[in-house]
């Protein structure tokens, strides 16, 4: 891939994408935390309607460390896989609050500690919440990606790794926001443009 092809690519995306940003709605970096966790198999969309009660009811870490599971169960079953998503994310609160004061850490290492979080939720919440360069790679932008032809790799690391050495690193936030909106809204899974 030359920088040439990257870079008209990237200038395209930016064209069509100009004021791509996460479609997650949230107030605090651990409501963030909590969407993208959410997210996973299930829509920006189904994420928001449920989190809009959900975090009325239970703003904090320390509002979702003091549930079990099971009680947080009901709110997040419409978002699919909930009873692992509920586990996880009441883990994660509780050791917010035992390890960081309710705080969500700012760095890959720590954020991967969390349960639930791997990579592309690190990614998010460092590009989202601490304006790390960071390209977290969902199936859109795995999906796109390699279509466009930006990167040539069967795995999401490998793909994550890949656009991180072609796009500059400036762009790297924003390059994940126009990956997810042209997967989202023209490079379809089934019916690509």
């Amino acid at each position: 891939m030359n920088n040439r092809f990257t870079g008209e690519i990237l200038k395209g995306l930016e064209r069509m994408y100009p004021q791509a940003v996460t479609a997650l709605k949230f107030q605090t970096p651990f409501q963030l935390l909590v969407a993208v966790i959410l997210s996973a198999q299930c829509t920006d969309e189904r994420v928001n309607k449920v989190t809009e009660t959900l975090f009325r009811q239970f703003p904090t870490a320390a509002d979702f460390a003091n549930l079990n599971p099971q009680q947080l169960e009901p709110w997040v079953k419409s978002c699919g896989l909930f009873r692992n998503k509920s586990k996880n994310i009441v883990a994660a609160a509780k050791k917010l609050v035992a390890e960081y004061d309710g705080r969500v850490p700012g760095t890959m290492a720590e954020l991967l500690l969390l349960p639930g979080v791997g990579r592309k939720t690190a990614n998010v919440m460092l590009s989202n919440v601490f304006n790390e360069p960071a390209i977290a790679v969902d199936t859109h932008v795995f999906r796109v990606a390699n279509r466009l032809g930006l990167v040539a790799n069967s795995t999401v690391l490998g793909t994550e790794k890949e656009l991180c050495r072609v796009i500059p690193r400036d762009d790297w936030g924003r390059a994940h926001h126009w990956l997810i909106y042209h997967g989202r809204n023209t490079c379809k899974a089934r019916k690509p443009l």
